[in-house]
């Protein structure tokens, strides 16, 4: 596997900061966020389940009309790419079978030999379910995706801007995802930093590493 040196990660994550404004004029490259897409899908999950779906929005006039829903942060019409990260509610039997179908066929073994992981994952389900958190613990899993193309984009040289700030039924709503079993949790808008954005050069905020990090 190839690796990359510790001063590089490092580097494209200083170099990372949340885009306030985005040149609209310039689009990421179809290869560049090829790879992007598949960093997405090889992002981890609890048993694997990936209980998501990434909705990509290109189109202008979309992504115009999603504005409004975000409050009117510009981020959402001037990027390159609009990512809106979606989870599946109230998931279920169907997705735990269609996830163990997709095992068996990329490892070459049966279905019946997942029994008894295919038991305990529904068992997780249906006590979560039960306990009343299951919604929420497929919203926490998103993070872990937005977490990991974040840094992927970093990597990649692609700017990006974590959203929170918007109305999840009105994207939904037009996003036609009503019928879906999915909702929107968070977006990220990527794309490249617009020349005058003031704040690329704002020096991050952190605190000092030794007060975040306890080593034992």
């Amino acid at each position: 596997m190839a690796s990359i040196a510790p001063d590089v990660l490092l580097s494209a994550l200083r170099w990372r900061y949340a885009v306030k404004r985005f040149d609209p004029a310039r689009t990421v490259p179809e290869e560049t966020w090829a790879a992007l897409e598949d960093a997405l899908v090889l992002t981890a999950s609890s048993t694997g389940l990936q209980p998501w779906r990434f909705v990509v929005v290109t189109n202008p006039a979309l992504k115009e009309q999603l504005r409004p829903a975000a409050y009117g942060q510009a981020q959402v019409a001037d990027c390159s790419h609009f990512l809106v990260m979606t989870v599946r509610r109230n998931l279920g039997e169907d997705h735990v079978d269609a996830h163990v179908s997709r095992m068996s066929e990329v490892r070459g073994i049966t279905v019946e030999s997942l029994g008894k992981f295919r038991a305990m994952v529904t068992g997780n389900l249906d006590r979560a379910r039960a306990e009343g958190r299951l919604d929420m613990w497929q919203t926490h899993q998103i993070y872990i995706a937005l977490g990991n193309f974040m840094t992927a984009a970093a990597l990649l040289g692609v700017d990006t801007c974590p959203m929170e700030g918007f109305n999840p039924d009105k994207v939904d709503e037009i996003l036609g995802l009503g019928d879906t079993g999915f909702g929107s949790v968070v977006c990220c808008a990527a794309g490249y930093r617009a020349p005058d954005d003031k704040y690329a050069t704002i020096p991050k905020v952190r605190f000092p590493k030794e007060s975040l990090v306890e080593r034992r």
